[in-house]
């Protein structure tokens, strides 16, 4: 299967297909002639140009004075790529260099950026061979690019630095020889061009976009089981009290959350209280509020996914080739932070119904054991789940507030985007622990309100993760059924669950 990077928009369900189904790239007829047309016209101007032109026939950053020879302007590509190749840290998962490729080959196309076509199809050769360039997560400011991590994504196209194959960490020179290809030669412009953009923030966000929707439906799907446990009332979730604040999010929640509990027994039986806790009652405030926050974010990702975030960027029709900061990762980073927050706070409520659940309340037992005293039960799993949300609270002090002049201070305020990047993302992973020991918890709980059963949806759920994960009756090593929990939930399919017909 072979998908065409045309003009037209990238969504994300493209990209999660393109993906998950290891579906080729080409360039369409109609992206040749873009990108060839930008090329072409930015030859012509440098050799009928005299003045100076940013990044081409000049230096970089604070170093935008310095002229370059026209005998130079290729070894200057080259220079840029090695010298700004400063990455640190840990390597990127190999599922968002791809995305990385995928982004850059998508914005490249567009022909604004003055690249070769053999340029951007060495990137496609890179992507449909699964060769991953080895990324590193700290040394990009989030401005002027994420400079230092698009480095390493194109330093082997120059037969330099390292690739993932095959599962095998290679030097790029190796992999570049089996496959019988020459390193790219650079023309001017473009090692500014695959320098220059935002494809390891936007990468990060589209990863995490995905993750963060899965996460919220997981949340929706796993509280209803906690409701359920705790013996909770469904008035919090009738139609009528979203439709007199009718957020988009708390509609949406409260709409699932009568679908999955409709027909069970629990939810219907006359209650002896008339109302429940902050972290029962106002799910759908909460929850709601964390899905818009999601929905906004993926609107500004739909955005600059389609966007040229190079510089300086080339307007043959116009005649025009201009210094702008379509780099400056501002959207991406302020998203990031909110997102963060957003998740973080599904942690937050998720946590305080799990400690609901084994205090002892409505007649269930404390800890969840039958012989709590000589047993520990629950108690832990609380405990980890109150520091993991503890970590998510620290992980979501705002990146986007800071800057840090760099490049002799030409580049004066940067967006720190890619550090909200790297933060959001172990804040999601963080939010999958925190709902994996709700559901292991939960499910606990559940069953000392036997024989009262659920709806069939939720039982469903329930007998299926009871193959993985058993009652617990006595004390036993616990971080086991946990991590047995996080795979359970990573795995299961939230949208077949949330459109069942039953």
């Amino acid at each position: 299967m072979t998908f065409e990077i045309s003009p037209e928009n990238l969504d994300l369900e493209q990209i999660e297909k393109i993906l998950n189904n290891k579906t080729k790239l080409s360039l369409s007829k109609e992206s040749i002639k873009l990108i060839t047309l930008c090329r072409n016209y930015l030859d012509h101007k440098l050799e009928n140009n005299t003045s100076p032109i940013y990044g081409i026939t000049t230096g970089f950053g604070s170093l935008h004075n310095k002229t370059i020879s026209k005998d130079q302007l290729n070894k200057l590509q080259e220079n840029l790529v090695k010298s700004h190749a400063c990455g640190t840290g840990a390597i990127v998962k190999e599922e968002i260099v791809r995305l990385m490729l995928l982004l850059k080959i998508n914005a490249l196309s567009l022909g604004k950026s003055g690249v070769q076509v053999a340029t951007i199809q060495r990137l496609i050769d890179f992507f449909n061979e699964g060769i991953s360039p080895v990324v590193y997560e700290q040394g990009s400011l989030g401005a002027s690019g994420d400079l230092a991590p698009l480095a390493h994504l194109v330093l082997p196209l120059l037969g330099m630095g390292e690739v993932k194959y095959k599962g095998k960490i290679s030097e790029a020179s190796v992999i570049l020889k089996k496959f019988g290809w020459s390193p790219v030669e650079l023309q001017s412009k473009e090692g500014l061009a695959l320098l220059n953009g935002t494809q390891f923030m936007s990468s990060y966000g589209v990863y995490i976009i995905a993750m963060a929707e899965r996460l919220s439906a997981s949340a929706d799907i796993t509280s209803a089981i906690s409701l359920e446990a705790y013996d909770g009332r469904l008035d919090p979730f009738f139609g009528c009290v979203q439709n007199i604040r009718p957020h988009k999010g708390q509609i949406a929640t409260a709409k699932a959350f009568r679908k999955m509990l409709e027909g069970s027994q629990l939810i219907s039986r006359e209650k002896a209280h008339v109302q429940d806790p902050y972290s029962f009652r106002c799910i759908p405030q909460v929850h709601g509020a964390s899905k818009d926050a999601i929905s906004y974010a993926k609107s500004v990702m739909l955005t600059e996914i389609n966007s040229v975030t190079d510089n300086p960027t080339i307007f043959p029709e116009e005649d025009l080739i201009v210094s702008g900061g379509n780099f400056h990762g501002q959207p991406l980073a302020l998203i990031f932070d909110y997102l963060a927050i957003a998740l973080a706070e599904l942690g937050s409520i998720s946590e305080r119904r799990v400690y609901r659940l084994i205090a002892g309340q409505r007649d269930l037992p404390e800890f969840l054991v039958a012989n709590p005293g000589l047993n520990s039960g629950f108690m832990i799993p609380q405990y980890t789940a109150a520091s993991i949300v503890s970590q998510n609270k620290q992980l979501c002090t705002p990146s986007s507030v800071d800057s840090i002049p760099s490049s002799n201070e030409q580049e004066d305020h940067v967006s720190m985007g890619a550090n909200g990047a790297t933060k959001l993302l172990r804040v999601a992973e963080n939010l999958e622990k925190i709902l994996a020991i709700e559901l292991f918890t939960s499910i606990q709980a559940l069953e000392f309100r036997r024989p009262l059963r659920s709806s069939k949806l939720l039982e469903n759920i329930v007998k299926s993760f009871r193959g993985k994960v058993p009652f617990i009756n006595d004390d036993k090593v616990m971080y086991t059924e946990i991590e047995k929990s996080i795979q359970f939930l990573r795995t299961l399919n939230w949208k077949q669950i949330l459109e069942d017909k039953h």
